[in-house]
């Protein structure tokens, strides 16, 4: 354990990529990004946030990533959520490749098509009230 509060706690990845290879995680349980309250989220990633440097520094890292995956098509392997803070040293080995080798970049009309729809998405009044209810917590029922 490297880090604890009321409802989060940090510990060492039993398979870390580097060593200091930190986990943040939830102490209540919740399966992916999609099912953990938007508060809690925000706190595990300030968490992460907040010992993201001193893994660094502790590590003797060139870098770190904080990576989330959520779901299986994610390489989400552990269904609770979880944050992972992840020291790097060059040619470790490990990639997360971005812009990933095999796509290819779209026309500009596709990439406008995607961002509308992302926007129309978010004008939803109904997904609009999905997503503060989300944020606050709080849950309407009978209406």
């Amino acid at each position: 354990m490297c880090y604890e509060d009321a409802d989060v706690v940090a510990f060492m990845d039993v398979q870390p990529v580097n060593a200091g290879h930190a986990l943040v995680v939830p102490r209540e349980h919740y399966e992916s990004l999609v099912d953990i309250p938007h508060a809690l989220a925000m706190h595990i990633f300030e968490v992460a946030m907040e010992l993201a440097p001193v893994v660094r520094q502790v590590s003797g890292a060139d870098g770190l990533n904080i990576v989330v995956n959520s779901g299986a098509a994610a390489g989400q392997d552990v269904f609770h959520y979880h944050v992972h803070v992840i020291p790097r040293r060059q040619g470790d080995g490990f990639d997360i490749p971005l812009p990933f080798p095999g796509s290819e970049m779209p026309d500009r009309t596709v990439l406008d098509v995607h961002a509308a729809r992302i926007i129309a998405a978010f004008r939803d009044p109904v997904a609009s009230k999905k997503r503060q209810e989300r944020r606050t917590g709080e849950r309407r029922t009978g209406e």
